[in-house]
């Protein structure tokens, strides 16, 4: 017995050694939580913070940002976050002030700061003029104006980790060079095709379509699905404007997208905004709004 006493007392020694080897050499490398509000934002987070940072969404794909009401498990982590990058989705509105008591000393970073925001686009064909007095937060879909939210984010992480500074905007300015990058590359792929109409379910694509010369034409009216009357004057613009793809979201309902889409004979295509890889999501619908282009 006392052999086998001993055989354990040497083993509980030798474990406490090997399992603490591993946070004496990643601690001064360990990353530090922070939360962002929709999945696109970890793309942006992780390119200037690199190595140092953790982002976690609270929005995921196939959850609506417009009324997401977060999970008891992400208000348990976002106590431990060191802070919040938002973007002026509208769930943010009511739950800001929440997230921000759950956790006093969470840094509140708002990367949406001197965006001057549209409002969001009617369904009407009007041009792209805009009755609706909502403005439209979807500004992580226009490379110039996530610009604007990577310097929130840049000056946000120096606060946090001063330490490292230079490194942040090293990869600040590298990804400044990608988003330019990425702006010549659309206003090329659109040049030949100004005025020329989307039609969407959601309003979501209106930065991209100003920035691009296009106009999109929504489906939903004001966050609810159209009546019988809008739907068939929709059918009715749609064939006027020769329309034969319809672009709907995987966060919203798309019957009446799909119902205009056999009416005219036309594709229905799924085009989500919320997907991790940004750059190579937006470049894939680009593509295919331009396909859609007669």
């Amino acid at each position: 017995m006392s052999r086998y006493r001993s055989f354990l007392i040497s083993f509980g020694i030798l474990s406490l050694f090997f399992f603490s080897l591993p946070t004496l050499a990643t601690g001064t490398n360990e990353k530090i939580k922070v939360f962002v509000s929709i999945v696109p934002q970890i793309y942006f987070v992780e390119k200037i913070g690199g190595k140092y940072v953790e982002p976690v969404p609270m929005v995921h794909p196939g959850d609506n940002p417009h009324n997401y009401e977060p999970k008891a498990q992400q208000m348990a982590e976002l106590s431990r976050a060191k802070a919040y990058f938002a973007i002026g989705v509208p769930f943010e509105n009511a739950w800001l002030p929440k997230l921000t008591a759950v956790n006093p000393k969470m840094a509140m970073i708002h990367t949406e700061t001197n965006i001057v925001k549209l409002p969001m686009a009617d369904h009407a064909p009007n041009d792209g003029k805009h009755t609706d007095e909502a403005l439209d937060p979807h500004i992580w879909l226009s490379p110039r104006l996530v610009k604007i939210q990577a310097g929130h984010i840049l000056q946000g992480l120096i606060a946090m980790l001063p330490q490292h500074t230079d490194e942040f905007k090293q990869n600040h300015k590298n990804f400044i060079a990608e988003l330019e990058n990425l702006d010549r590359d659309l206003t090329e792929l659109f040049k030949q095709t100004p005025g020329k109409r989307i039609m969407v379910f959601h309003p979501t694509w209106g930065y991209f379509a100003r920035d691009y010369g296009l106009i999109q034409i929504p489906i939903e009216v004001e966050g609810k699905e159209p009546k019988a009357a809008q739907v068939w004057k929709l059918i009715a613009e749609a064939k006027k404007q020769k329309i034969d793809v319809i672009f709907a979201q995987p966060e919203f309902s798309a019957k009446s997208a799909q119902f205009i889409a056999d009416e005219i004979d036309a594709k229905l295509i799924f085009a989500g905004a919320l997907d991790e890889n940004w750059e190579k999501n937006l470049r894939t619908i680009a593509a295919q709004f331009k396909a859609a282009l007669r």
